[in-house]
């Protein structure tokens, strides 16, 4: 029998039309525009409005990444949702996306890892296709950050946005070099209280905040990012000149900045989108892929890689030939 892959057919991305500029912050925060961006490259973010959920935005940013790969609801059989911030805490926004797209077989679960939830995701899906437990998946990422922040934090309020992002994947037996090369995943549970949300279902009647060490967020951001590049090119024999594309999870510019050194890329190489989304958690990966698929800076053929760190604390890296 042979080996199976999973190949990236389809990607999608949904924003919010609201979008919050730096010195809209400004207007009601001890912070300015030069302060927000030098610290972390963020000039905007789009923030949901009523009618954005989870859900809704997972939904469409789905049906972009199967229109994309002109795949329909019968093809679909497994949908993963990583997001920390679900419309309920169940049905699982997975299943609500199945419900609202149409797909009426297969099975669908939520993924919570934070900032690597849709590395973990992406890992999983492509766990299933390789075992034959599935021939395609649906993985998004979706989160609704504006819903957990504390709008007087201003270490925090500043640094996330709103949005969803797809990709479908498909199995292959196919000859060839294309598709997921190898995901790695890890967690460290010691360093939970360096990120977290402060309240849970039934605990208190105040409204869950996220809460955030950031430099030693970014401390550790730095040193397990880049110990999780070597990992996965080592796992595969490659070297840094290698990966054509470097995705990293959508987090603060200076850490995307020494990740890429590391690699050797120049800028141009590096997909950047924190400037415009800030940071959208899960989402951030695929809303980035799925732009510079789009247009045509990514091609086919290219060895993109993938990285992020999260609450957890999380972290994690993927390598795909497009």
């Amino acid at each position: 029998m042979k080996a199976r892959r999973s190949l990236l057919k389809g990607f999608g991305g949904y924003l919010p039309d609201r979008i919050v500029t730096n010195d809209e912050l400004a207007s009601r925060l001890e912070t300015s525009d030069e302060w927000i961006r030098a610290r972390t490259g963020i000039a905007q973010r789009h923030r949901a409005g009523p009618e954005d959920t989870a859900v809704s935005m997972a939904a469409h940013a789905g049906r972009q990444a199967l229109e994309y790969a002109n795949a329909s609801a019968d093809d679909v059989d497994a949908i993963i949702v990583a997001t920390s911030t679900p419309d309920q805490a169940f049905p699982s926004t997975a299943v609500r996306v199945q419900a609202e797209l149409g797909i009426t077989g297969g099975f669908g679960f939520d993924i919570a890892a934070a900032c690597s939830g849709f590395i973990f995701a992406l890992s999983t899906a492509d766990a299933l296709i390789r075992s034959g437990q599935a021939r395609s998946a649906l993985v998004i990422g979706s989160e609704v950050y504006s819903r957990i922040l504390d709008p007087d934090d201003r270490s925090t309020f500043v640094l996330f946005g709103d949005g969803a992002g797809a990709v479908f994947l498909q199995a292959t037996e196919e000859s060839g070099t294309q598709g997921i090369v190898s995901t790695h995943m890890h967690s460290d549970g010691r360093y939970g209280d360096l990120l977290y949300v402060d309240g849970a279902i039934g605990q208190s009647e105040k409204s869950a905040h996220l809460k955030m060490q950031g430099r030693d967020v970014f401390r550790h951001a730095v040193a397990k990012l880049s110990s999780s590049v070597d990992e996965v090119l080592a796992a595969n024999g490659l070297k840094y000149e290698d990966v054509a594309w470097l995705v990293p999870h959508q987090a603060n510019l200076r850490i995307i900045d020494g990740v890429a050194r590391k690699l050797q890329l120049p800028p141009e190489r590096v997909v950047i989108t924190v400037d415009r989304h800030a940071n959208t958690s899960a989402a951030s990966i695929p809303l980035a892929l799925n732009e510079a698929v789009r247009d045509g800076r990514i091609r086919s053929g290219d060895l993109v890689l993938m990285e992020a760190l999260g609450g957890g604390l999380t972290w994690g890296s993927a390598l795909a030939r497009i």
